[in-house]
């Protein structure tokens, strides 16, 4: 029965999104666009808090500025250093933590977004931009592109997690959410309970946005999540062992009801892994040679009120982990086959 639902899967959902000249599939294109839309519908009724989501780390940053300043989320000293041009050039190496857009990762399968926004010193007109060392693409962009792809595809649902919020005044904050409220309109979910969000649920009342908003500022409007219902446990290592260890015990501590739960299968650098590796950057001292063993891991999980919810990960198409995430979701069982 596993089986047959993961072919009969893979044959709604398993496209290519963008043609490859050798016929072949890459992680980065097999589409899977519609894929909460192909859920069987035992699944539909669901909490998504007990789905398996994959998501992305720092998900805005397949693009930063070498030409910006460096963002005030790092230190002075750095700042200084970032005088000299080969330093951003350096750092670039080490904020990119995703190859794919936006529009590409939805595409691959992601549904959860991790975001860090800022304001730029010396802008007057409070644009707003994504950030991490070094200055991203603007908010708005992005949540034009996310939403373009959403009115494609109105059985998808996303959650944007913006968690990070640096040199943000009040009037940013106000200046943010309208963009957000202009961007997503009547598809923005307002705060409730977590266990009533099933994908029914969202589907018969046209919801498709979740906003988590980590400030105090999300008081004030009904459609803004409060940060505490999607808590991230961060590991902070450079071992994997270590991560998998930490990603195991937060799993077995997470509470059964009442919150989301992201599970960052990441590895952070130290500083002395970055002087290793300075030239390699991220993807080539850190990432690729530790992530077969973080897909080992995600294989081995099952969804649930103590399972796995949402996963992430960074370079999300190095390796198959969407669709590797997704497919857990075949180990929910329907209970009404189960009964017969």
């Amino acid at each position: 029965m596993l089986a047959f639902r993961k072919a009969r899967r893979k044959l709604r959902m398993g496209t290519i999104c963008s043609p490859n000249p050798s016929g072949t599939k890459t992680a980065s294109e097999v589409c899977n666009a519609d894929w909460m839309a192909s859920l069987p519908p035992h699944l539909h009724n669901v909490p998504l808090s007990n789905l398996a989501i994959p998501g992305s780390h720092d998900s805005f940053s397949y693009w930063v500025d070498e030409k910006s300043p460096v963002g005030p989320d790092q230190t002075q000293a750095v700042k200084r250093l970032a005088r000299i041009s080969l330093v951003k050039k350096l750092m670039k190496k080490w904020s990119v933590t995703q190859n794919l857009t936006f529009r590409e990762q939805l595409e691959a399968g992601i549904r959860y977004f991790d975001l860090r926004v800022s304001s730029k010193p010396g802008d007057t007109d409070q644009e707003i931009y994504f950030i991490h060392g070094l200055f991203g693409i603007k908010v708005w962009d992005g949540l034009m592109e996310i939403d373009a792809f959403l009115t494609q595809h109105p059985q998808e649902i996303i959650f944007l997690d913006f968690n990070h919020f640096y040199a943000m005044d009040e009037a940013h904050h106000k200046c943010l959410v309208l963009r957000i409220q202009e961007a997503f309109g009547n598809k923005l979910c307002p705060a409730c309970s977590v266990e009533s969000m099933t994908l029914r649920t969202l589907w018969e009342k046209k919801y498709q946005v979740l906003i988590f908003y980590h400030c105090p500022f999300y008081k004030q409007y009904p459609f803004l999540w409060p940060g505490k219902k999607i808590p991230a446990p961060w590991a902070n290592t450079t071992s994997v062992q270590k991560l998998i260890l930490f990603l195991e015990t937060t799993l077995s501590e997470r509470a059964p009801r009442g919150a989301f739960h992201v599970s960052q299968a990441i590895l952070t650098p130290r500083v002395k892994t970055i002087a290793r590796g300075l030239v390699g950057g991220l993807k080539n001292t850190l990432v690729h040679r530790n992530l077969p063993a973080i897909l080992d891991w995600v294989k081995t999980q099952k969804p649930g009120a103590m399972g796995v919810n949402i996963i992430t990960s960074d370079f999300v198409d190095l390796i198959d982990f969407a669709t590797t995430v997704i497919e857990l979701n075949d180990l929910l069982e329907d209970r009404a086959l189960t009964k017969c």
